[in-house]
This record gives C-alpha cells, structure tokens and sequence, in this order.
C-alpha cells in the first residue's frame, strides 16, 4: 500500500480558478462545513488496459483532489476474477504515473471482501436482503422491462433465519456455480430498473487473483463500488453519466448498510492495519470524453488486438494509454486536451483534430529539432570538391535558446526529399525545379542543374551547385528565393526504420452502423506506413521515448520498444498541420 502524498501534473496545479458544475459543488461543500477536505478515487476495473476516455477521469478526481488540497486514491475495482490480471493492475498503475499524478493509497475491492460480506449479513438481518433460486433467464423474465413493471420472485418472502442460512452456506460453497443469487428487496415496481431487486452476490467458483480460491461468491460491482467509496471516505464520487440512473442504488446501498454507525462490520480492516475512515460519499455524474475517429470500448480494442488488426495493446494507433504514449502523445498534451474539453453533462464528441492540435502545441514548445529525410532523393553539389566535409552548427530550439546548438554535418551529397523536386512543377511550387533555386536549411541557394534518370524515366539523381556568395557571413547571405529545403549529408546520414502512424479509423464515427457496414470495416488501411529514412547523426544516438520536431515533417519519437542508438526507430506522433481538414474540404 503507497501512502504518498498527491502530486499534481503542473497543469493541474495551475487550475485552481477552474470554473465547473464539480468543482462549484465541492467549493460549497467545504464552505459550509459539510467536508474539511477533498477525497477523491480513481477506481478502475483492471480487466484491460486504460484508454483515452479514462484520461478525462484521472485528471477530474486527482485533479480536483489536488487542486482544493485533499487527496485521490487508485482502487482497483477487481471483484470479476476470471477477467482481471495482474498484467493490466501494473498497466494501470503505470499509465496513472505516466499521466503525472500520484495516488495517496492503494487500495482493491477484494480489501473489503470481508467487509462486503458481513454488510450483507446485515441487509438480510434487516429483512432487506434475500437468497434466489431463480437462474438468470428467470430472472431477467421477472425483471420486467422499462414499460413493464417487475414480477416478485416466489423466494422474495424467505425469512431471515433461512436466508441466513442460505447465505452462509453459499459462502461455505456448498452451491453450484449460478444456482442461488443474493439479491437486494427493494421494489419490484420501481420505474428504475435498477431498484428492481438487484442482485448483491453470485457464486462463482473462480480463482482470484489476490485472494486465491477463499471466496466461492463474489459481489456485484452497484454493491461493492459504493461501499468501498464509504469505507475509503471518499467524500465526492466522480462516475460517468451512465451511472446516473445507478445513483439511487449507490444511495441505498450507503444508507442501509450504514458503515459510519456500524464499526463491528469494518473492525476486520482495522485488525488488519488498513486505514479505515467510513464516510457518507455523494455519487456526481459527468460527461465522458468522446472523440471522433475513436472507439473507446475495452470489448472492441481487445478484438483488434485478438483478431490481429493492430500489434498490441500499445500499438501506436490505438486510442489506449500505452499506445498514445508509445506514438510520443505527451501527458501535459492530454492534461490539455481534458482542460480544454472542460467537464459538463452534456455528451458530445470532440473532434480528434483537437487533441492533435493539443499535443502539436505541447510539442512545439517541448521538442527539439532534427533534419530526416523520409523519401530521399540524393543531391550532388557539383561545384564541391568530392571530400568536401564541414560541420554546421544549428539551434536545437528556434524558440529558445536553453536548448542549445549541435553540430550539423555538410558534404557535398545530400539527400533531399523526393516531393521537394519536381519536374513539371505546378503553379506555386517553391522549392527545386530544373534550372531553378532553392535555399538549403543552414547553407545557402543551391541551382538544379542536371537532372539523372533510371532505366524506367524515374528521377534517380539531381545535380546541382551551391553559390558560396549565399553561406553564412558572405555578401551574398541575403538574397531571396522562396523556397527553403532541409536535407541531411548523404555521408553521414544515419538509416532508420521510420513508421508514418495515422488514425486508425477513417470515419468520424466508426461505431456507427447507419452505411450498414461493420466497425471493423472502418479501420484504416493508412494508419500505418513504414519507410527507411536518414536523419543527421544527432537524431539517432537519443533514448527511446526521445521526442523531436523532424523539420517540415511533423513531430517523432524514438520508439520506446524497438528503437536502439544503432538501429534507430521512430514513430510520427502528429503531422505539422491537419491533413484531415484538408481531405474534409476536399
């Protein structure tokens, strides 16, 4: 268990005059009394790997726990064994890091296990809890529907001493998987559906994953999430609006188990040295962060990993945490991303366009620059000796000066990019043409004047010549062309495995069936693109998750998994600017 103190992402420390319906609620609650502190929870169920969509709720709880100086637990909501792995608590716990926060306490649900089942006993003591043996077609047949009233089941009106001892003996695993069900008596006639009866506990005989075989029945998430909030004294429960018809359920469940008043069915957490501070939690709703272009289903983004779609769980193009940080998405990017969209209980979706231009901005202030060619096409300066060699000295950052300079090698081959020549070239082409100049990043107006094919009629190899009047301190330096190309030295060039990464779904809304055609159908076949690149030797020799401006290109990282100083890899994280707008208004 981590006792630490919260620490929040700088953004967040920076927020403390955000104005929400949340925040409002909880500035009221401390003003009048009715709390002397924040205590938030971020309580995720670790049956897979964390997404964008989670990224909203992390920033809201730590956030806001930070922000009016009370502190956010992560709790591991791991009461479906059988679904859950320790894989994916490690993930979790990693991305919550990764994002910039800190939680106060560790905790899981399966802490309370003992817990949860002595505030049954109490329910079924009350007479507000009974043991059913219907099976679950039965039950959802009696469950009515939303037009239709609730049917009592004919084991509704078991006494207590039966139901108590139906229950201890399904706790003893004398019951098969299944064939008795602990549900709460509450109103079969409820206009909510969720207030019909709803079930506590069910048995299953599942090995879990921290406390082995001791359980045969494990309680149901509206049960156990609420109480674990009132044992962890949690004053302000942060959930999705899909939870909000849940909420008088969550309220039952708080007021009629009574945690506060009741310490004899808490004492096992105090004899075991966890912390215990029983509360009255107060459930809030909020919007989720839907994105275009973005399914953000666990069901789904474990069968694009299944069925081989993407290669993993952190493959750059999915939308989860591990893939977005994988691709070189920054965490201060998406803190902005969740500041921006702002928290309200109006569902929309936000155009994807918004976070690439999130992280674009995180980017452009935090990352150095380099020259890559990704489509090359070599360059000979003609009017240069053959061993011509001389090193360059360019600034890492042309926005600031505390990133320095590093040294740059010139030679007289270069490569360039292949779309920065063009033949034939179009009205308003500004960069190399034959007979035509064009300035060289860092080193003067060089003239195409040779232009080399293959066998087929491609362009193979452009000759060229560099005026020396237009280097650096020369009379010349000044003179004007319209066009300026980057380029690295052919000699010195370093190859790498550069991967184009793009959206992996080419429609705003891939979840939609209105075409008739299945999500799967939408993904995009462009998302992914490998080509063998040169970047200049300072480019390569980085760390994995090295993250650069390759000049005119976009923004790349070093790839966390694979890159390696002598074998580089990187990803794009982003283009320079929206090429989606573009095909859009086209």
């Amino acid at each position: 268990m981590s006792t630490e103190n919260p620490a929040m992402a700088p953004a967040a420390m920076a927020s403390a005059t955000k104005q929400d319906f949340i925040r409002q609620i909880v500035r009221d609650d401390l003003a009048s009394g009715k709390h002397a502190a924040v205590h938030t929870r971020f309580p995720p169920e670790p049956n897979g790997y964390l997404h964008i969509g989670h990224a909203k709720a992390i920033c809201l709880n730590f956030g806001i726990a930070g922000e009016f100086g009370g502190w956010c637990n992560l709790r591991l909501d791991d009461t479906n064994p059988g679904k859950e792995d320790p894989e994916f608590v490690e993930g979790i716990k990693d991305d919550v890091r990764w994002l910039g926060f800190k939680w106060h306490e560790l905790r899981h649900a399966s802490d309370y296990f003992e817990v949860f089942y002595r505030s049954a006993l109490k329910l079924i003591g009350d007479g507000l809890a009974y043991v059913d043996d219907l099976d679950a077609e039965q039950m959802r047949d009696y469950r009515g529907t939303l037009t239709e009233a609730g049917r009592n089941s004919p084991y509704r009106e078991r006494g207590v001493a039966e139901n108590l001892d139906l229950f201890r003996r399904m706790r003893a695993g004398e019951f098969a998987d299944g064939s008795r069900t602990l549900r709460a008596k509450i109103d079969m006639g409820a206009g909510n559906i969720n207030l019909r009866d709803p079930a506590i506990y069910r048995i299953r005989r599942v090995t879990h994953q921290n406390t082995g075989d001791a359980w045969p029945i494990y309680p149901m998430y509206d049960y156990a999430h609420c109480l674990s909030d009132a044992l962890e004294g949690i004053t302000h429960s942060l959930c999705t609006l899909e939870f909000e018809d849940h909420r008088p359920l969550y309220d039952w469940f708080v007021d009629h188990v009574d945690l506060p008043n009741h310490p004899e069915l808490w004492q096992p957490l105090l004899d075991a040295g966890l912390p215990t501070r029983p509360a009255k939690p107060r459930q809030i709703e909020f919007s989720r962060l839907n994105l275009s272009y973005c399914i953000t289903s666990k069901r789904k983004l474990a069968q694009l990993v299944g069925e081989g779609h993407v290669a993993g769980w952190d493959d750059p193009r999915m939308n989860t945490l591990r893939g977005l940080r994988r691709r070189g998405f920054t965490p201060a990017g998406l803190r902005l991303l969740i500041e921006r969209v702002g928290v309200s209980k109006q569902n929309s979706v936000i155009d994807y366009a918004l976070l690439e231009g999130c992280i674009r901005e995180d980017l452009d202030a935090a990352a150095a620059r380099r020259m890559a060619v990704l489509d090359p096409l070599k360059l000979v300066l003609t009017n240069l000796p053959p061993d011509h060699h001389e090193t360059l000295r360019f600034a890492n950052h042309p926005k600031d000066d505390s990133f320095g300079m590093r040294e740059v090698p010139f030679a007289r081959e270069l490569w360039i990019e292949r779309e920065d020549f063009a033949e034939l070239p179009p009205k308003g082409f500004h960069r190399l043409k034959p007979d035509g100049e064009v300035r060289l990043r860092g080193v003067g107006i060089v003239k195409c004047t040779q232009v080399i094919k293959d066998d087929a009629g491609h362009v193979a190899e452009l000759h060229g010549t560099l005026d020396p009047q237009t280097r650096h301190g020369m009379p010349g330096a000044d003179r004007k062309v319209k066009g300026t190309i980057h380029w690295v030295s052919a000699r010195h060039a370093v190859a790498a495995e550069v991967r184009l990464y793009d959206r992996l779904f080419g429609v705003p809304a891939p979840d939609s069936e209105e075409d008739g055609r299945s999500w799967l159908e939408h993904v995009n076949p462009q998302a992914k693109r490998v080509v063998r690149a040169w970047l200049e030797p300072a480019a390569a020799a980085v760390a994995p998750e090295q993250r650069f401006q390759f000049e005119r290109l976009g923004y790349f990282v070093a790839d966390r998994v694979d890159h390696r100083a002598a074998a580089p890899v990187f990803n794009r994280t982003v283009t320079l600017r929206d090429t989606w707008a573009k095909q859009a208004d086209s």
